[in-house]
């Protein structure tokens, strides 16, 4: 059975997300800002959520339609046939995201739907559903417009960016889905040197090792369709065994990360080991300016401090990062994502290409910075 999926996203990946779509075969594929519309069966929505390095979440069309006022919404929710989807010992929440919305309560809305929800379960069983407000079975999404609602069941259950096994980081770690985007917006491909100079928790180590070592992203997590009567175990037993099996040995994969705080490398090192990577990563505690390239010709991928985690020192620290790159890394081809914009111009260095990306609300940069030896002064 075919049904209508939205896949969120980090602001700014939603093309990267589109080819990821393509590649599993879903079907009416739509960029709509902040994600993809697109429909499939059960194999492309197992497919989805296994392997998409850059979804956050992907959420199942249940209703959608206009309204003028609160009954609509919740007679709407009341014509679903919410005992179809999932058993009644099933634990539910429901969360509301509203834009230009005209209603004068959200969370009085969100009520609503719970109370619709467990409306229909009292009218077929007698009985109705517990709300589970922390780790739910079923997540029940309301969206509002400004005369139009979607109402959807969340197939995902945690984040898609939740891989299964960071349990330590560092202060404002990067999410891994925009890690993951990242990284493919900078064309990097596996076997080509990859250095993270500022690593923190390791995310764009890890991520970057996943794609060289072929490992889809969701393959040591469980997701909300699992809770579904409508589940196939055999049927997701089968796709999730054949992307194991596409996943490659884990010699050393030419990627090296250093942070000047031996506690990030501590939990980088960490993190490696617990998705299996440790001994396909160089790690060492260095300074920026400490660092000498392991090649003549790589990428650089970092996600420097910048706002409230180190302030003013960036105007003193920027000109050090650019003496760095201009005396070692001629050849490589460098990225740093910032919402700091003067970055480019206190280096010193022309940026070739400015990508606006989102991390979480923070409206950010990603610089492309290519080194070639004397090209790239202002």
């Amino acid at each position: 059975m075919t049904h209508h999926y939205f896949a969120s996203c980090p602001r700014g990946l939603e093309e990267v997300l589109q080819q990821e779509l393509m590649e599993i075969h879903a079907n009416d594929i739509k960029r709509v800002d902040g994600g993809m519309l697109f429909s499939g069966d059960k194999e492309v929505l197992y497919k989805a959520n296994l392997s998409s390095r850059i979804a956050t979440r992907i959420l199942c069309l249940v209703k959608q339609g206009s309204y003028e006022n609160e009954d609509d919404i919740f007679n709407a929710a009341l014509s679903v046939e919410w005992t179809t989807w999932f058993a009644l010992e099933k634990t539910i929440k429901v969360s509301t995201t509203a834009i230009q919305c005209p209603l004068k309560s959200i969370d009085f809305m969100t009520l609503r739907i719970k109370d619709a929800v467990c409306d229909i379960f009292r009218e077929k069983t007698g009985k109705r559903p517990d709300v589970e407000v922390r780790d739910p079975d079923i997540r029940i999404h309301l969206f509002l417009e400004k005369n139009n609602f979607s109402l959807y069941i969340d197939t995902s259950g945690a984040p898609l960016h939740q891989r299964g096994f960071r349990t330590a980081s560092v202060e404002a770690p990067i999410k891994e889905n925009l890690a993951a985007g990242i990284i493919k917006l900078s064309g990097w491909n596996p076997g080509e040197p990859f250095l993270d100079p500022m690593c923190g928790s390791g995310t764009f180590l890890i991520e970057a090792a996943m794609i060289a070592s072929n490992q889809a992203p969701g393959l040591n997590r469980n997701f909300g369709f699992m809770a579904w009567k409508s589940f196939d175990n055999i049927l997701f037993s089968t796709i999730k065994k054949t992307y194991m099996d596409q996943v490659t040995k884990k010699d050393f994969l030419k990627i090296y990360g250093s942070d000047k705080d031996l506690r990030a490398i501590r939990v980088s090192k960490k993190n490696l080991t617990l998705a299996g990577f440790e001994n396909s990563v160089q790690l060492v505690c260095k300074q920026f300016s400490e660092i000498t390239p392991p090649y003549s010709e790589g990428v650089l991928v970092t996600n420097p401090p910048y706002g409230e985690r180190i302030g003013e020192e960036l105007d003193s620290a920027y000109p050090e990062w650019a003496t760095s790159l201009k005396q070692s890394f001629a050849g490589w081809r460098t990225y740093f994502l910032t919402n700091d914009f003067r970055m480019p111009k206190l280096m010193r260095l022309s940026p070739s290409k400015k990508t606006p990306l989102y991390n979480g609300a923070l409206d950010c940069r990603l610089f492309e910075i290519k080194m070639v030896a004397g090209s790239n002064r202002k």
